[in-house]
């Protein structure tokens, strides 16, 4: 006995010696099963009735029924009381018998039919309750089975305690009186211990009194709960709970059905609806039944447009677990998060958004709708399928916490003994308690987690808030809608949308789910047309990768960024057509951070080494610049960065991407060279805006090609290596190809498109010594030696800097010679047409106003104001302000100014993805720009005013400090 798993050996040891010589075998049974102790105090209790002996005798001479009668006592003490108080019970187990007993709704009606009175019901609803639990726990049935099971005899029992109670009314003949199933039982999944929800609906017979009428339904509903919930030496059945019917506890009893229909006409909240989404018929007047379901159900597939609804549906999720008392929390089975109520909250409310017009998905059955959910595209495979595994552990264990003393509960025991007693009920043989513990605190995080997921996912909100005929895409309808929207060509339109939704595959069921809220958000923007097109391209590129549909229906952010990118720069847009895999990065905002300069440059520079041939390597490169700049450009329409930070990420893409190539085209001349190692060393010094860090999306690169021979080497052949690497620099980043091409422009080297292409350093140092000019000097303010040889930018950049920041500043000359070219750019470089207030460049107030400004107050006193020597406007504006060059207010008019006019121009080439030399001028453009800047699409006049206005406050300044 000290080797089985009774935890008293002595009581288990005297409460055999009462059952007399059992055989080996039986006692092994008794003390495998998951409580031997409760099992044999039961058994003995039942040894001891009156028909007891003929029970030990009949469980001796058959191990089939000796083990299934074990295993139910070993798992309820309840059903061992009710086998005590009726041990011939016990023989419904006996062979088919158990399986052959009453199981399907029909079967239980018949079954009670013919039962009289209140206690018989009792017993008979026992008694197959046992049954059901022999079935449930010898295995013979699923969770699911059981619970259906559960559920059908529920409802019969009402329909029995119906006509108990009409028998014993008057008046019963004055009306019809049915009984509506909610909750668990509406849903066929109730458990084995539950309140039983109901709603009564009543109409008088024709001819009769309603008053009286009203009365009578109201004491026969009152006669069900009294019967069912009544505790009596037959024990109870279960609570019959009326509160979800209108008005709850306050409300009365029984209603018409014109008054039922009018109150959810008028006054029922969401979760009422949310409620009747299980309601089916229970008991009574069948007609009037379906009558009350079919004035109501149409209401629940509505109830998901009412305003706030999705919101208000996850503020009950939170206030029930707010109401969950703190000692409880950890322990609620069924309320408590990762529990129950988180798995049936998240399908009910997928149910109640999508069902609107997938009739598929419309099951009262958690389990049964959940899978219909997964199977049409609307809760992922995977994610499905884990959900549904946990729901299925939470509710057998449920089952199992229920079923030992038959008592409502959903809290987790604490006690060891009950836990082992529960793990092994559920199979776990070793460490019982432990196991079952980690087990559930498994399921609860993942439920949690999934729960988080679907429960929250923003796509709901928008699909929520579009009307029924907004969904159904297929109708004559939806063209005027799409008119509505904004559409230009609804016709064209319905056959994107044809081409995205129509058929049976997964693939079209999720578009169809997804379609109204993309049509919603591309409505937002000037070119909905536009957006659907390229959203159907991308689609068709990715639709059969795993992650896309997945990723646009789970991560509802991910999906609204994604319309938006669609439908506002068509520079975005033709990236991803390049390479669709881009989508992945949207709604995660790590995902959209700019990449810093050392991380793009050891990805390229790794990405280059794994090629053998330089087309290959710099093809890779230019694929990762690709990506960021998708990444850099999606950021800026959502928001995610400023102007300042664009150009920087973008000049760190640039700098990155010619560094990466300028090493391939190293490695190239000499594997080309029998592996002879360069004859020079090379540096590319970055000028103009990418040497400013102030890159745009349309801008070239501007840069000077340096070498330096190595002492010994063959200064023509050091020449011609460094020509022949700059020149295939230039070809391979200049190349068409699927990738965005990166222009190198050479001109502001010495002497121009006139001179070499490349010097050596010696020759820069000559050529600034004797030949360089002011304006060269001003270009060398933004010039940043940093790609290549280290040592030689170093030399390059202590050479230059005497040039940029010459001591004791400019002579008057100079100064005169600088304000004489920006005189002569502003009028000989203005395009013929161009408007001098709107050209955002060369235009009054614009970019190089602002320019040639800091520039000049850089030659004149960086040798002395240390924040003056940085390439960087913005930064140089910001010193000058510091240093009392600059007043405060005019500081911040040039770099508002300069702001403002950088933001527009990225602006243009994000919306139309080609670059424009002036504000733009048509309606379409303006609108799109406004909308793309967030100004929004009807304030473009707003927008061209803030032009006018900041350029305007810009050139004053510009007039009094350069100009003098």
């Amino acid at each position: 006995m000290t080797r089985t798993r009774f935890s008293d050996p002595e009581t288990a040891t005297a409460n055999l010696a009462r059952l007399g010589d059992l055989s080996a075998g039986f006692v092994e049974q008794i003390a495998a099963v998951a409580d031997p102790d409760t099992a044999l105090t039961s058994l003995v209790s039942i040894a001891e009735t009156a028909d007891g002996p003929q029970v030990i005798e009949a469980l001796e001479a058959d191990p089939v029924l000796r083990q299934r009668v074990m295993i139910v006592l070993g798992t309820s003490r309840a059903i061992g009381e009710f086998w005590r108080r009726h041990p011939e019970y016990v023989m419904d187990l006996v062979g088919e018998r158990l399986l052959d007993r009453p199981a399907t709704e029909p079967e239980y009606r018949e079954w009670l039919a013919d039962v009289a009175d209140p206690d018989a019901l009792r017993v008979r609803y026992h008694r197959e309750l046992a049954a059901i639990a022999a079935r449930d726990l010898n295995a013979h049935t699923t969770f699911a089975q059981s619970s259906a099971e559960l559920s059908d005899l529920a409802v019969a029992t009402l329909d029995a305690a119906l006509r108990i109670a009409a028998a014993e009314e008057a008046d019963a003949d004055l009306v019809r009186l049915a009984v509506i199933a909610m909750g668990k039982t509406g849903g066929h999944e109730l458990n084995y211990v539950s309140d039983v929800d109901v709603i009564f609906v009543h109409e008088p017979v024709e001819g009769a009194d309603e008053q009286r009428a009203s009365a009578a339904a109201t004491r026969m509903s009152g006669a069900i709960i009294r019967i069912c919930g009544d505790h009596t030496a037959e024990g109870t059945i279960w609570e019959v709970d009326p509160n979800l019917r209108p008005e709850g506890k306050h409300g009365p009893l029984t209603r018409t059905l014109a008054s039922h229909v009018a109150y959810y006409d008028r006054w029922a909240v969401t979760w009422e609806f949310q409620a009747l989404l299980k309601a089916r018929y229970a008991a009574g007047d069948r007609e009037l039944a379906e009558q009350y379901l079919a004035s109501l159900q149409p209401q629940v597939w509505k109830a998901a447009e009412r305003e706030d609804f999705v919101p208000e549906v996850r503020r009950m999720r939170r206030r029930v677990i707010e109401n969950i008392p703190a000692a409880h929390r950890d322990r609620q089975l069924k309320l408590g998060s990762g529990g129950l109520r988180d798995v049936e909250f998240a399908v009910q409310l997928l149910q109640l958004v999508h069902g609107r017009v997938d009739e598929h998905i419309r099951s009262p059955n958690t389990l049964e709708a959940l899978r219909a959910l997964t199977d049409r595209g609307y809760v992922g495979r995977r994610d499905g399928s884990a959900l549904e595994e946990a729901y299925e552990f939470l509710r057998a264990l449920e089952h199992r916490l229920q079923l030992f003393r038959l008592r409502r509960t959903h809290l987790v025991p604490e006690d060891p003994e009950d836990l082992r007693r529960i793990g092994r009920s559920m199979g776990y043989t070793t460490n019982p308690a432990d196991n079952l513990v980690k087990e559930w605190q498994a399921h609860r995080r993942i439920v949690s987690r999934l729960h988080e997921k679907i429960f929250y996912r923003p796509l709901l909100e928008a699909v929520a808030s579009l009307p029924e005929d907004g969904l159904r895409l297929s109708t004559k309808a939806a063209e005027d809608r799409l008119a509505a929207l904004g559409f230009s060509d609804p016709k064209g339109a319905m056959a994107h949308i044809s081409a995205l939704s129509s058929g049976v595959r997964r693939r079209a069921t999720i578009q169809r789910s997804l379609l109204p809220a993309m049509l919603a958000w591309f409505a937002e923007s000037p070119q909905p047309d536009a957006a659907l097109l390229a959203f159907r391209q991308i689609s068709e590129e990715l639709g059969d990768s795993p992650w896309y549909l997945r990723k646009l229906r789970d991560e509802g952010t991910g999906a609204q960024q994604f319309a938006q990118m669609l439908s506002s720069s068509t520079y975005v847009t033709d990236l991803i057509r390049r390479a669709p895999d881009a989508v992945a990065m949207l709604g995660d905002d790590e995902a959209l951070v700019p990449r810093d300069l050392e991380r793009l440059d050891t990805e390229m520079t790794a990405a280059a080494r794994r090629h053998q041939v330089p087309e290959g390597a710099v093809r890779a490169v230019r694929r990762i610049r690709r990506r960021e700049l998708c990444r850099v450009a999606m950021a800026d329409v959502l928001g995610r960065v400023d102007v300042a930070e664009v150009g920087e990420a973008l000049s760190a893409i640039n700098t990155a991407t010619i560094a990466a190539t300028l090493r391939t085209a190293e490695a190239t001349w000499s594997l080309e060279h029998d592996d002879r190692a360069l004859p020079t060393r090379n540096a590319i010094v970055l000028m103009g805006r990418l040497g400013g860090h102030e890159a745009g999306y349309g801008s070239d690169a501007d840069v000077m090609f340096v070498h330096q021979p190595l002492e010994g080497a063959d200064l023509d052949e050091a020449k011609a290596c460094a020509l022949w690497i700059a020149q295939l620099i230039r070809k391979m980043l200049g190349a068409a190809g699927a990738d965005p091409a990166l222009e190198i422009d050479a001109g502001l080297r010495p002497e121009g498109k006139n001179g070499p292409l490349v010097r050596t350093f010696d020759a820069y140092a000559a050529y600034y010594e004797k030949w360089s000019d002011t304006w060269e000097a001003q270009a060398l303010l933004r010039a940043e030696p940093v790609v290549g040889d280290p040592e030689l930018c170093a030399r390059f950049r202590a050479l230059i800097d005497p040039l940029r920041y010459p001591e004791g500043g400019l002579s008057a000359t100079q100064e005169r010679e600088i304000r004489r070219i920006k005189a002569r750019v502003d009028s000989e470089r203005l395009p013929r047409g161009a408007n001098p207030n709107t050209h955002l460049k060369l235009g009054r107030g614009g970019l190089a106003d602002v320019e040639w400004t800091i520039q000049l107050l850089q030659l004149q006193h960086a040798h002395h104001v240390p924040g003056l020597r940085t390439t960087r406007t913005v930064e140089a504006l910001e010193a000058a302000a510091e240093a009392d060059l600059l007043s405060a207010d005019d500081a911040h008019a040039l770099i508002e100014s300069w702001r403002f006019v950088t933001r527009i121009r990225n602006g243009v080439v994000l919306w139309r993805a080609k670059a424009a030399e002036s504000m733009v001028e048509t309606a379409a453009d303006r609108t799109g720009l406004a909308h793309l800047l967030g100004i929004g699409q009807d304030h473009t006049e707003e927008m061209v005013n803030d032009y006018m206005r900041i350029t305007r406050r810009a050139r004053k300044v510009v007039e009094r400090v350069f100009y003098e």
